[in-house]
C-alpha cells in the first residue's frame, strides 16, 4: 500500500493508518493534529444561569487566576496581564472568557500565540493547538475600566473613586477589570499583584503575601488560598489608613486582621475594629468555624452607595453599623464559603445574612427572632411587595437585591426554625456550612438537608415559602405569643445599603 505515497490522498491514508497503529500500541500522539482530536469542539459562551444567561462560559473550569495590574493615577487606566490555569472538560478547539471594555493586546495558550475575536463582552480564544486537561492562558490587556450597570440600575465592577478605584463586582462586574469565567459556580484561587504610586494603598482578598517598593511605585501582592467566585474578587486602591492586628477564633485559631479606612473618613473606626472579633465569634457559635484565612474591613466612599461581602474583608461606603457588620461578615459563611450555583438561588446568601442580623439583635437586648419576623409578617398585608416575586422564583434579574430575597428569605428560615425546632435548625446550619465549605449549592440541596436532619417532609413548606408569590397563611398567628416579652419588634434594615 505504499504506492499511495505519491499522492496527497495517499499521504493522508498512510497518516491514518500510522495513527491507528500508534493508538493500538499506546504510543503518545501529538495533541494538535486534527486526526488526534476528532472530538474537538468549542466551549460554549454561557454557563446557562437562569438570570444571567449571557455571562459565564462552559467547557472548562478555572483553577487559578494570576493577575498583574499596574494603575495610573494620572490617566486612571490599567495595564494588566491575567494568566488563567484551567482544566478542560473535553477537547477544546476554542473557548470563551468574559471581558467588558479594555483592549486586548495578546493572547497566549500553553506558550503559543493564540488567535482571538471580540463580540460584546465575549472574548473567544482559538489556540494554535487544541487543549485538553490542564492548560494555561495568558491575556495582556489595557485601558480605562468602566463600571457595569446592573438590571436594577445600580453600578458594579470597577468603581472610580476620588483617589483611586474600588471593585464591587456582584453580580457580574468582575469582567470590567480582568478576563474570567464570570459565573459563581466556577470558584478558583487567586494571586493578585497591583502596582500603584507609593503614596496609595491596595486592599484585596485573602492574605497580604508581599508589599515591595521600587522607585516611586509599590506592588501589593494579595494571595487568596480559598476558592472564590469572580464576583467576590476585590481590589481597592486609595489613600488609606491601614490597621493590622489578629484575633483568636472560637477554635483557638489565630486570624490575621487587615482593615483599610479611607483617609477622608475622619475616624479610625476604633469601635468597629474592636467589635469585629466579637461578631466573628458570635457567628462561629451559630454557623460553625470561620471558613476564611483572614478578616478585616474596607471603608471607602463610592458612588455605588452599597456594601458588599467581598471575600475576607467586606467593603463599606462609610463607617458600618453593628448590624451591617453582622450581615456582611455572615456572608463569609453564606455566599463566600458556601456559594450559589445559580443567581436564582441568591436567597441562600441574603436570607441567611439577614437572619444573622435578627440573631444578633435578639442576643443583644432586642426582641426574639420569632417576634421580629412575626411583626414583619403582620406589617406586610397580602398586597405588599414583600410577597412577590417569591425568593427562589425571581424571574427578573432586576429583583436580585429586592426585599423578597432579604426579608422574606430570612423569614423563611425563622418559619423553618419554628417548624423543626431550634436544635434541629442550628444543626442544619452547621451541617450546611461544614458539608459545603468552599463549594457551590442549590436550594434543592438545602431542602434535602433540612428534611434529612428534621426527619420531616418539608416539600410543601418550602414550596409555599420560596416558590409561591403570595403571603404564606398562618404565620401571623404567632405575633402575640412571640411579642409576649413586651418588647417591640425592631424592623430589619432594608437591603438598599447592602448586598
Amino acid at each position: 500500500m505504499f504506492w499511495f505515497a505519491n499522492s496527497a490522498t495517499g499521504w493522508r491514508r498512510i497518516s491514518c493508518l500510522l495513527l491507528a497503529a500508534a493508538l493500538s500500541i499506546g504510543l503518545p500522539v501529538q495533541s494538535g493534529t486534527a486526526e488526534a482530536t476528532p472530538s474537538a469542539r468549542s466551549g460554549a459562551p454561557t454557563a446557562h444561569d437562569s438570570l444571567f444567561p449571557d455571562v459565564g462560559n462552559s467547557g472548562y473550569d478555572v483553577l487559578h487566576y494570576n493577575l498583574d495590574l499596574t494603575y495610573s493615577r494620572t490617566t486612571r487606566t490599567t495595564v494588566a496581564t491575567t494568566t488563567i490555569r484551567a482544566r478542560a472538560t473535553g477537547v477544546l478547539s476554542s473557548f470563551y472568557l468574559d471581558l467588558e471594555g479594555l483592549a486586548v493586546q495578546r493572547v497566549v495558550v500553553d506558550g503559543r500565540p493564540a488567535a482571538y475575536t471580540r463580540r460584546g463582552h465575549k472574548l473567544r480564544i482559538i489556540p494554535a493547538r487544541t487543549v485538553h486537561g490542564v492548560f494555561s492562558t495568558t491575556i495582556a490587556y489595557s485601558g480605562r475600566p468602566v463600571a457595569h450597570i446592573d438590571p436594577d440600575g445600580s453600578q458594579d465592577g470597577w468603581i472610580p473613586t476620588a483617589d483611586g478605584a474600588t471593585v464591587l463586582a456582584e453580580p457580574v462586574g468582575s469582567m470590567t477589570w480582568f478576563p474570567n469565567n464570570n459565573t459563581p459556580r466556577n470558584k478558583a484561587t487567586f494571586d493578585v499583584r497591583v502596582t500603584v504610586p507609593s503614596d496609595l494603598e491596595v486592599a484585596g482578598n485573602g492574605d497580604l503575601a508581599g508589599r515591595h517598593r521600587h522607585g516611586s511605585r509599590t506592588t501589593w501582592h494579595w494571595s487568596q488560598r480559598r476558592p472564590m467566585p469572580t464576583d467576590l474578587a476585590m481590589i481597592s486602591i486609595g489613600n488609606y489608613n491601614v490597621y493590622t492586628s489578629a484575633m483568636r477564633t472560637t477554635t483557638g485559631r489565630r486570624l490575621p486582621i487587615w482593615t483599610f479606612v479611607d483617609s477622608t473618613i475622619g475616624s479610625d473606626l476604633a469601635t468597629q475594629r474592636a467589635l469585629l472579633p466579637t461578631v466573628i465569634r458570635f457567628e462561629e457559635r451559630r454557623f460553625g468555624p470561620y471558613p476564611q484565612t483572614s478578616v478585616g474591613l474596607v471603608v471607602d466612599p463610592t458612588t455605588a452607595g452599597y456594601s458588599l461581602e467581598t471575600q475576607n474583608r467586606p467593603v463599606f461606603p462609610g463607617p458600618p453599623s453593628p448590624d451591617l457588620m453582622v450581615h456582611e461578615l455572615a456572608h463569609q459563611w453564606f455566599g463566600d464559603s458556601v456559594t450559589l450555583a445559580d443567581w436564582g438561588d441568591i436567597w441562600l446568601h441574603e436570607g441567611f445574612a439577614t437572619y444573622a442580623e435578627g440573631l444578633w439583635s435578639a442576643a443583644h437586648g432586642g426582641p426574639s427572632t420569632a417576634a421580629q419576623f412575626a411583626q414583619l409578617y403582620a406589617d406586610n398585608p397580602p398586597s405588599s411587595s414583600l410577597w412577590r416575586p417569591a425568593p427562589a422564583a425571581l424571574g427578573d434579574p432586576a429583583n436580585l437585591f429586592s426585599d423578597v430575597v432579604y426579608t422574606r428569605g430570612a423569614m423563611t428560615l425563622q418559619a423553618l426554625r419554628q417548624r423543626v425546632g431550634s436544635a434541629a435548625f442550628f444543626e442544619i446550619l452547621h451541617r450546611w456550612t461544614a458539608g459545603n465549605r468552599w463549594g457551590t449549592v442549590r436550594t434543592s440541596e438545602f431542602i434535602t438537608l433540612s428534611e434529612r436532619i428534621s426527619g420531616q417532609n418539608l416539600g410543601a413548606f418550602f414550596h409555599t415559602w420560596l416558590y409561591v408569590p403570595a403571603r404564606p397563611s398562618g404565620y401571623g398567628q404567632t405575633v402575640a405569643a412571640a411579642g409576649a416579652d413586651g418588647k417591640s419588634a425592631a424592623t430589619l434594615h432594608t437591603p438598599h445599603n447592602r448586598r
